[in-house]
């Protein structure tokens, strides 16, 4: 039983938990919130949820219902989210490898090098360092422009810059302001700002370090790090032209900016759903065609061991190459002068499969639980909550107590879930002694 217990697809759901509750608690006290009365513990609870699994999603609006000792709480929430989300994701696949023969392991470290990092504190020690340089650097950024281009104190400014820093890079979505970051639509320091520390966080660390070391060597790249680059590239892109297409002359979204400001829009709007979760347009006022491509960004999210949640820009465009090759008529997936085993788009395909059922059914769960809720709507919100994308459409502080524990639900069953089922598969994968007779079933 005690081993049982100590399996990782079980350590990181509970460490999550005990966090969140741990969030929930300090919350629910009365110098959490201005004013002198305490949140509701549905208000805290959700809230907590959503800084530990770094979703963004809020019931209540953060700059004037939280203190500022609310607003530390939720900060630090995130940061634990974000960096334990990483590291445990990190350290799990070394787990996995060590789990596996010699030869195996050998195998897996020269295709993933950036696996290969030697001990565990040597591991963490990178990731953190890591962490702490670039949420520096955005701090500084940020801190400055607050203080120099809009005249905040100081202190202010530094305050201002830490938060957004720490809530970008580890794609925690909450902002101190109460229009996310509308007020900054045209200002091109601070968006760009947000949206590298949000792309930087959703890359992941493996493909990170190995860009790192090996940046002058693309042919040697990994088929993770071509993956997820790739992938990332050809996401923002597709979002850019989409959004830039669709609002360009939307009254309630790019219409009034000037064309610069609608170029800058259009790339934050497209990066902001991969897990970001800020906004510099108002999306309850998108076209519909806008808010289902941001359903599927947000579904789809950043990439493994990263800060951003979703199925993983990786395992989407692994099935991507899978189906390239099934239409090509080739017996292996290849990616990058590398044959992907079979094992592994089984898993791919496991994990995109149960998080298209995890969202239908939160999302029927929703349209039922809240009269007049459409299910473009309900689809929106809850693919938002399971990709940890913070982003809504205004209607999540509206819902009943029942519909938001459903987005409760889903906010850790997205940000933990994938990493568990990914994990739970690998370690649990075996092999008969025996075959069957093959069978081959019509298919379509």
């Amino acid at each position: 039983m005690r081993r049982s217990l100590q399996h990782p697809a079980r350590i990181v759901p509970a460490a999550f938990l005990l966090a969140i509750v741990a969030g929930a608690i300090l919350l629910a006290l009365p110098v959490s919130r201005a004013g002198s009365a305490h949140a509701p513990l549905l208000t805290a609870l959700f809230t907590a949820t959503s800084a530990v699994c770094v979703a963004g999603t809020a019931v209540v609006d953060t700059p004037t219902y939280w203190s500022g000792f609310g607003q530390v709480v939720i900060m630090l929430l995130m940061q634990v989210g974000g960096f334990g989300i990483m590291g445990l994701a990190t350290l799990l696949g070394l787990v996995v490898s060590r789990r596996l023969r010699l030869r195996t392991r050998l195998i897996a470290q020269t295709e993933s090098p950036a696996l290969a990092f030697g001990d565990v504190r040597a591991v963490l020690l990178r990731i953190a360092g890591t962490v702490l340089a670039v949420e520096a650097a955005g701090t500084v950024v940020l801190g400055l422009r607050f203080w120099l281009g809009y005249h905040y104190p100081a202190g202010k400014a530094a305050w201002h810059g830490l938060f957004h820093a720490i809530s970008a890079f580890n794609n925690g979505g909450f902002a101190l302001y109460s229009t996310s970051m509308m007020r900054f639509v045209g200002d091109w320091w601070i968006c760009l700002t947000l949206a590298a520390l949000g792309i930087i966080g959703g890359i992941g660390f493996p493909v990170l370090f190995e860009l790192w070391r090996e940046w002058r060597r693309p042919r040697d790249w990994s088929s993770l790090t071509r993956i997820v680059l790739l992938g990332t590239a050809v996401l923002l892109a597709i979002g850019f032209a989409a959004m830039l297409a669709f609002e360009w002359d939307n009254p309630r979204t790019f219409g009034p900016l000037g064309v610069p400001a609608k170029i800058l829009a259009a790339f934050f709007q497209s990066a902001m759903p991969r897990s970001i979760g800020m906004q510099s347009v108002d999306f309850s006022g998108m076209h519909l065609v806008s808010t289902t491509l941001t359903s599927a960004l947000m579904f789809i999210g950043g990439g493994s061991a990263s800060t951003a949640g979703g199925i993983k820009v990786n395992t989407f465009f692994l099935l991507a190459y899978v189906i390239w090759s099934e239409v090509k008529g080739e017996q292996d997936v290849v990616v990058g002068r590398r044959r992907i085993a079979g094992a592994t788009q089984r898993q791919a395909l496991s994990v995109a499969l149960l998080g298209v059922g995890v969202v239908a059914a939160g999302t029927m769960a929703l349209v039922t639980l809240a009269s007049g809720v459409r299910l473009d709507q309900a689809l929106f919100e809850c693919t938002s909550a399971f990709g940890t994308a913070g982003l809504s459409l205004n209607l999540t502080p509206r819902l009943p107590g029942q519909a938001q524990a459903v987005l409760i639900s889903l906010m850790y069953v997205g940000r933990v879930g994938s990493i568990t089922v990914a994990t739970a598969l690998a370690l649990r994968a075996r092999h008969r002694r025996y075959r069957y007779a093959e069978e081959r079933p019509t298919v379509g």
